[in-house]
């Protein structure tokens, strides 16, 4: 039951900020509520008692990129910043919510179809341990994913790579 709460909470946690993410109007409150998001995210992974995750999650993401997008909102000029709001017309508004509903009505018929919710009652006792977690992560094989590893370390250094260009730029 507690750990019911604490999903509950969690949950709320990261809709609010993802949803004032992606509704504010100032870059830098934007960023704020992303690192809120990345961090319950990370609650997550705790609560399932993947304490690697979770503190891959806190370093990586929470830790690193967000401190890159900082670092590149900081990197450009006050000016380049000033002015730059983007509203929502309210005809745009009807058009946004109905790709959000057709998404989300998407994701749910593949939910059914493939019956993750009745495979994810079943699986609900499983332990799955440690060694398989960190095989199937850093593995070359079928299924497994260093390679997407790889691509985050590229996408990482082209952040850097585009925070120094944009800070040689005067």
């Amino acid at each position: 039951m507690a750990n019911l709460i604490v999903f509950a909470i969690l949950a709320v946690v990261i809709l609010g900020s993802a949803v004032m993410c992606v509704t504010t109007t100032r870059i830098m409150r934007a960023a704020t509520f992303l690192l809120f998001v990345l961090f319950g995210v990370a609650g997550l992974y705790f609560l399932l008692d993947y304490t690697f995750l979770g503190a891959a999650q806190i370093s990586i993401y929470a830790g690193g990129v967000t401190m890159i997008y900082i670092f590149a909102i900081q990197l450009v000029s006050k000016r380049t910043l000033q002015g730059l709001t983007e509203r929502v017309k309210p005809g745009r508004f009807v058009s946004y919510a109905l790709i959000t509903l057709i998404g989300l009505v998407t994701v749910i018929g593949v939910f059914l179809k493939n019956k993750f919710i009745d495979m994810s009652a079943q699986m609900a006792d499983v332990e799955v341990p440690m060694k398989t977690v960190g095989t199937a992560l850093m593995g070359s094989e079928k299924y497994q994913y260093v390679l997407p590893f790889e691509f985050i370390s590229v996408f990482l250094l082209a952040c850097i790579i585009g925070g120094i260009v944009i800070s040689r730029k005067e």
